[in-house]
């Protein structure tokens, strides 16, 4: 049994509880109309969605910076668009979505009731490669702050998944062991195989239609992971 001697479940937080890809484009679909920028939100989202999953990577590999990553993912949506702008305007678009994007706070099907299910049998926790500055008032604005007792962020830890340390110290905070301790997320590289690696127990929650594999259980809502805890 996936749930025999486990103690702690810990989540990822984007792409798994908080809704990014809505909340994301909800933000978009302000600052654009707000800048004027005369493009057409899927059209603008049908390119930045796999660029910003380029960078992303690109930054958890520790090859770009995250100034880099906030500037370079909308200057490459508007190179591919043909879109004349400013390095001023993309640097208001960065500063603005950063500052908006955690106004909005929808989750996904099950987030609330999946949480509150095992918090009475679990200590919960987040680990994330988001920016301290922004996690934390997502997590807040969707209601789901207190259900976490540890929150480790990749600023925090000064690496981000799927790098060991960031996990060693989300089980020091936590005070457990991995042997006691389950993974659940969006990203087979970030999530599955960091923790797996390490020692965890790990559920893949599929958000991007990833192909099969037996690395591990796969869910594709939520409400699944009863199945296991």
């Amino acid at each position: 049994m996936i749930n025999k001697g486990i103690t702690d479940v810990f989540f990822d937080l984007d792409h798994t509880l908080w809704n990014f890809e809505k909340n994301s484009a909800l933000t978009f679909d302000k600052i654009l109309k707000l800048n004027q920028v005369a493009l057409p939100l899927q059209d603008f989202l049908d390119v930045y969605i796999p660029a910003n999953l380029a960078f992303w990577k690109l930054y958890r590999e520790e090859k770009i910076t995250k100034e880099a990553l906030r500037y370079q993912r909308l200057k490459s949506v508007f190179d591919t668009l043909s879109y004349r702008t400013s390095d001023e305007l993309i640097h208001t678009l960065s500063e603005q979505y950063i500052q908006y994007l955690s106004s909005y706070n929808h989750l996904f099907p099950y987030t609330i009731e999946i949480l509150t299910y095992l918090q009475s049998k679990y200590k919960l926790h987040i680990i994330t490669n988001g920016f301290e500055e922004v996690q934390n008032k997502k997590m807040k604005n969707a209601a789901i702050f207190d259900f976490f007792d540890q929150i480790i962020n990749s600023e925090m830890a000064g690496v981000k998944k799927p790098n060991p340390i960031i996990f060693e110290l989300a089980l020091e905070k936590a005070n457990t062991t991995a042997a006691k301790s389950i993974m659940i997320g969006d990203s087979i590289e970030a999530d599955i195989l960091g923790a797996k690696n390490l020692g965890f127990k790990v559920i893949h929650f599929n958000a991007h239609n990833d192909l099969p594999h037996e690395i591990c259980p796969i869910i594709h809502e939520l409400e699944e992971i009863k199945n296991f805890l």
